[in-house]
């Protein structure tokens, strides 16, 4: 076996160290001339609210995590990561030969971001903290670099929060001008109803009613007085009518007049009849008939007898008093229809109010419903405005949730890539597999026998004799020459493969991160 393996390899050594050495050589210029890359990382705490949110509710809400990403989308635009370039130089053998966009692009590439949850709570895994890398050729600027890209984003959350602040704050704010001036104008509507419709409004129902009660008392009052008084007046106008009806002048002998006193008496039946019957009553008709035929009598004696002179009578002074009286009681009947005319006015409008109240009701309550809505939004929005501003002063103060640097990035000393020895390592150990590989296959395409044993396997004719291979003086040199020329060209094949790699690799950063471990 050894035997055999000594003949394998003086018969292809050249085969496998040709096939060894032209990768191998392309690995050795690449170690030799890939740049380093360093990496920097800072590491940026989430600080929570510093203010308890029983005094100040933030009006910035929503998941850390989605803020961070709308942040990160505001410093990997375009603008801000041309500025970063510009800023620092970066990238400057790429700049003549990659537009901008794919110069940002590369810079995208070249930033990590990875966030820490909170490792106490696996349940519901909260960001407390995340770490922004960045990764280029000159170690300063990686790190300078780095800690302007943590900057930027403890800035922008400021200002993100700051103008979410502000935003909710105006927004209420005119949310509670438009509210106010609805709330106005409904107050005026509410005014202007409690005016027009004063005295139906249904708070005022239960004054209606009393007011309508003690206008029936006093129309009770009126109406007893006044039935008063024209008893008065009757009796009045029956005196005056008795007084004015008896003879000028007594009798001889002082004696009163009979029809006279039958008159009266006739009277006063009357008036009693009439407090117990009505007027159709038969005794009532009779005797209002007698006292018709009794007065028709007077009449007409008074009418026979010759007319004297006026002159004063012991009766006239009774009939001045009757009289006065009698003009008293008109004025005061007078008095009390009038005031009963207006008593029935009042009652008709405290009714007529009262009727209209059920109406003024409903219209006051849907007028008051949505002034009351109106009124119960603008308390809401007075609330939140007022603790809108609080959240805006505590963020502009620096109070609320914010990002704090706390490992800053430092300028690394060891490159994070290439990892030239695990480089190499793996390039040795292809370049022997592609020897070996070369070696099996120049094997299976060579069809002749190199040992007796080989020929003696492959036929059963007997092999009697080997005669080894006689080369005359001309063949050795001419092989020879053969062998220096293939050498040079194999050596010349090699160092034009590493030369070429070297050159491939000298500075080229994006070869670097396609060839390192998560490189893109």
């Amino acid at each position: 076996m050894l035997d055999r393996i000594v003949g394998l390899w003086r018969r292809r050594k050249w085969i496998a160290v040709l096939a060894f050495a032209a990768p191998a050589s392309m690995v050795l210029g690449l170690v030799t001339s890939l740049p380093n890359i360093y990496r920097s990382t800072a590491t940026i705490l989430v600080e929570r609210q510093q203010v308890p949110e029983a005094f100040v509710r933030p009006t910035v809400t929503g998941e850390v995590e989605t803020r961070l990403q709308t942040i990160t989308q505001e410093i990997f635009s375009r603008s801000s990561l041309e500025g970063l370039i510009t800023r620092f130089n970066l990238y400057p053998r790429l700049r003549a030969r990659l537009s901008t966009q794919n110069l940002v692009a590369r810079m995208r590439n070249d930033i990590i971001l990875v966030m820490k949850s909170d490792a106490a709570n696996p349940g519901n895994p909260k960001m407390v903290a995340f770490t922004i890398s960045y990764r280029g050729s000159d170690p300063a600027v990686v790190a300078e670099v780095t800690n302007t890209l943590a900057a930027l984003f403890i800035d922008e959350n400021l200002r993100v929060r700051s103008r979410q602040a502000t935003g909710t704050a105006n927004f209420l704010r005119t949310q509670l001008e438009e509210t106010t001036k609805q709330l106005d104008v409904q107050e005026r509507q509410v005014s202007d109803f409690n005016r027009r419709y004063m005295g139906e409004l249904p708070q005022q129902m239960t004054a209606n009613l009393a007011a309508i009660e003690q206008l029936g008392t006093q129309l009770r009052l009126n109406n007893d007085r006044q039935t008063l008084a024209l008893a008065r007046r009757e009796a009045l106008e029956r005196q005056l009518a008795d007084v004015e009806t008896a003879p000028a002048l007594a009798t001889a002998s002082g004696a009163p007049d009979t029809a006279v006193t039958r008159l009266a008496r006739l009277r006063n039946e009357l008036r009693e009849l009439r407090t117990q019957y009505t007027e159709k009553y038969p005794e009532v008709v009779r005797v209002k008939a007698e006292i018709a035929a009794l007065e028709r009598e007077q009449r007409e004696k008074k009418s026979d007898a010759p007319t004297e002179a006026a002159a004063p009578t012991p009766q006239d002074p009774a009939i001045r008093r009757l009289k006065a009286a009698l003009t008293e009681v008109d004025a005061e009947v007078k008095a009390l229809r009038k005031d009963e005319h207006r008593l029935q006015a009042a009652t008709a409008r405290y009714q007529a109010r009262a009727d209209n109240t059920p109406l003024r009701e409903q219209e006051f309550q849907e007028l008051s419903r949505n002034y009351q809505t109106t009124k119960d939004h603008y308390q809401s929005l007075l609330k939140r405005y007022q603790e809108a501003q609080l959240a805006e002063d505590m963020e502009q103060r620096q109070k609320g949730e914010q990002f704090k640097i706390v490992d800053p990035a430092i300028v690394s000393d060891r490159p994070a890539a290439p990892n030239r020895s695990r480089f190499l390592l793996t390039g040795l150990i292809f370049s022997l597999g592609l020897a070996a590989a070369a070696v099996v296959l120049a094997e299976q395409l060579d069809t002749s026998f190199h040992a007796i044993e080989e020929l003696r396997t492959f036929t059963k004719i007997p092999v009697l004799v080997g005669i080894a291979g006689i080369a005359a003086h001309r063949d050795t040199v001419l092989r020879r020459r053969r062998f220096r020329l293939a050498a040079a060209l194999a050596v010349l094949v090699v160092l034009l493969l590493a030369g070429g790699s070297h050159l491939a690799g000298r500075g080229n950063a994006t070869l670097v991160a396609v060839l390192s471990p998560g490189g893109s």
